[in-house]
């Protein structure tokens, strides 16, 4: 069955959900769960495949057990691609993105050296700028000062302090929504995020999204 949209009731679940993050909640709105948010997520999912490779849907269980918020259930849907792309519905809408999360420590060393390297540095800057250029929003975890042994006058100290880097944008619950307008529009993304991704995964290497 091809992708016909995102209902109201997806997003009103989990504003619900948000209100009472509780086993009865979940139990009496499964159902919801599962045809307004996991069965049309799986579709659209189907037809981005062929471009950007499976999609994996993360669990709707938290990890509770090293946390103090107890709370078991996610307030969002979300799914990735083994490169970096992600998708999540929530509350608020849809969101998407692409990018380096939660590297190792491996990892991060080889993002610092590429990226404050004259040969790939440029080039992960420029991806930078025109993402940001295109509405995009840069974020990931970063320093407040700067990594050991960089100078402060280095042309790209701002993309250096990084120790997760993505780009993510997203789209409120409008009626739209309900349309397959949803699948044109993830994929317009992600092509966008595709020089991210690539720069990623020749320099840094996949992420690892069960970190």
């Amino acid at each position: 069955m091809a992708f016909g949209g995102f209902t109201d009731e997806a997003f009103a679940f989990y504003e619900g959900l948000q209100a009472d993050n509780s086993k009865p909640y979940w139990t009496a709105h499964k159902d919801t769960y599962e045809r307004h948010v996991r069965e049309p997520l799986l579709r659209l999912c189907a037809e981005l495949e062929e471009e950007f490779g499976p999609i994996k849907l993360f669990r709707p269980y938290r990890d509770v057990r090293f946390s103090k918020d107890k709370t078991p259930y996610k307030t969002h849907q979300g799914g990735h691609t083994s490169e970096g792309f992600y998708l999540q519905v929530d509350a608020d809408g849809l969101m998407v993105a692409g990018g380096m999360y939660a590297p190792t420590s491996d990892q991060l060393h080889r993002y610092r050296e590429a990226a404050g390297s004259d040969l790939y540095g440029p080039e992960l800057q420029t991806i930078v700028d025109d993402l940001r250029a295109a509405g995009m929003e840069i974020a990931g975890d970063r320093l407040k000062t700067r990594p050991r042994g960089t100078p402060p006058d280095h042309p790209r100290l701002d993309l250096l302090r990084h120790r997760s880097l993505y780009a993510h944008e997203g789209w409120p619950a409008d009626p739209w929504m309900e349309t397959p307008e949803v699948v044109t529009r993830v994929r317009a993304s992600w092509r966008r995020l595709r020089p991210l991704v690539d720069w990623g995964h020749r320099h840094i290497g996949p992420p690892d999204f069960t970190r």
